[in-house]
């Protein structure tokens, strides 16, 4: 049997690792993202933060707050203390993703020098 694209774009999220839950996911058209809504925003963010590298770098500081805010959101929801939504997910993915991108470059900026 043939796969759709749609098929093995869902295969593709889940070996990334995203647990996928429908509730915790965008849809389009009625069909559901291959990752949830916090990795659709770290990956969307991954990207931003590299290509804002070749203009501007972010501290270390910065980076590790952008980060601490996705970690403080999945806390907070994991402990039951605050029930997270999708748009905060992405939000905080999103920065923190940011932050792991620009992270990335500096990291590769260092080994070539």
């Amino acid at each position: 049997m043939k796969k759709s694209v749609y098929q093995y774009l869902m295969l593709l999220g889940r070996v990334t690792g995203c647990h996928q839950m429908p509730e915790r996911s965008f849809f389009l058209r009625g069909y559901q993202f291959p990752v949830c809504a916090r990795c659709t925003g770290v990956f969307i963010g991954q990207t931003l933060g590299i290509v804002s590298s070749h203009f501007f770098l972010l501290s270390k500081d910065w980076i590790s707050f952008l980060c601490f805010i996705m970690f403080l959101d999945w806390y907070l929801q994991r402990m039951k203390l605050l029930l997270s939504t999708n748009i905060r997910r992405f939000v905080t993915g999103s920065l923190c993703g940011y932050g792991l991108g620009q992270a990335y470059f500096q990291i590769i900026l260092y080994f070539i020098k």
